[in-house]
């Protein structure tokens, strides 16, 4: 029994197989979007998650939360503009 009852004895598909594995993997890790390698720092995780908001778009997002009242958002509305 030589290395031929390896390659014709049906051997040769689980190479193939682990191939296709590790592509998988490579793909769940690096290939789907914001996913950061795992020697990225949390800091450079974020980076494109933070938003732009003004300053006024986040004193609106907070009235209409109702965190702050309206006589607050007039005046610190005055405040920014």
């Amino acid at each position: 029994m030589g290395p031929e009852y390896f390659w014709m004895g049906g051997m040769w598909i689980f190479p193939i197989i682990m191939i296709i594995v590790m592509l998988l993997v490579v793909y769940l890790i690096f290939g789907r979007g914001n996913v950061r390698p795992p020697w990225y720092g949390p800091d450079q995780y974020h980076d494109n998650l933070k938003s732009s908001d003004s300053a006024l778009e986040i004193l609106k997002k907070r009235y209409a939360k109702g965190e702050i009242t309206k006589e607050e958002f007039e005046q610190v509305k005055k405040d920014i503009v």
